[in-house]
């Protein structure tokens, strides 16, 4: 199947029409876009629950793991959330899809550990659903590495892509790092940490640019200084982008998904070139 999202996300690959998906949600007009849309792009029935009790039933009367949750934050039965703390008390992935949404609800949300959130507040709001569903789907055939010398930082952004459904190495060094790419070419993309004893994100993403080009993986360059220079820093060292810490969940996936979708774009470019102008696509 192939797939272009709103975003700009490309898929080109295998059927996921075996993924199984429940959609809990009380709106007629909503279950019969989001319904059709996914039936239309990616060949998947959806199973509707129209109520809390259609979902527990969904989930108790067949054996077969759910892929993923579409779900309301209140749904008839459930009107203060019971729906989304069942699911994720199952460790059922689930993607949020409300009309109703603040501050302090984004950030309930994503405590949860949500896969994603999509407001229906526009009329583009079933594609990027769509887009989202499919993102989960399709994000285990990326590989990410992430590098940092701290524990606790690598926990936390190898959590985050993991919700995602990426798959994540972890590396405590540059040299370690260096060791991994070595032993994994399918690692499309690596987020590493300025400040590190060994090798520096600097000069690793110089090593990194020495034996793979952009076309083959993308570096992103993270870090908590005030130096407003380390962007430009990374980006002259061969990185595609750059992070200052703090940032957010959402930014943090963003990021990720554009440099994956960039890399796409060129490869699919370069696999479609005559073979004088490749070298030319990068």
């Amino acid at each position: 199947m192939t797939f272009l999202g709103i975003s700009g996300m490309q898929y080109s690959g295998e059927s996921l029409a075996n993924a199984r998906i429940l959609l809990a949600e009380d709106s007629n007009v909503f279950t019969s876009m989001v319904g059709t849309r996914v039936k239309e792009l990616f060949g998947i029935e959806i199973e509707i629950c129209r109520n809390f009790e259609d979902l527990q039933l969904a989930y108790d009367r067949s054996t077969e793991p759910v892929t993923l949750a579409i779900s309301n934050i209140n749904l008839p039965g459930a009107e203060n959330g019971e729906a989304l703390e069942y699911l994720i008390d199952l460790s059922i992935p689930t993607i949020v899809f409300t009309g109703t949404f603040q501050q302090e609800t984004r950030d309930r949300l994503l405590a949860k550990d949500i896969v994603d959130y999509i407001l229906k507040d526009n009329v583009f709001a079933v594609d990027m659903l769509a887009e989202s569903v499919c993102r989960f789907l399709t994000n285990h055939r990326h590989h990410v590495l992430i590098v940092d010398d701290s524990m606790t930082a690598r926990a936390l952004l190898s959590s985050r892509l993991k919700r995602y459904n990426f798959r994540v190495s972890v590396a405590e060094n540059g040299a370690k790092a260096l060791e991994i790419l070595k032993k994994s070419p399918d690692i499309g993309l690596v987020v590493t940490d300025y400040n590190m004893p060994d090798i520096d994100g600097f000069e690793l993403t110089r090593r990194i640019r020495s034996v793979r080009g952009s076309h083959e993986l993308r570096v992103i360059g993270v870090s908590s200084s005030s130096d407003r220079l380390l962007s430009a820093r990374f980006l002259k060292a061969g990185g595609n982008d750059f992070m200052l810490r703090p940032f957010i969940d959402e930014e943090f996936y963003c990021r990720v998904n554009q440099n994956l979708d960039t890399l796409i774009q060129i490869r699919t470019m370069r696999s479609k070139a005559p073979a004088a102008d490749v070298r030319n696509v990068a």
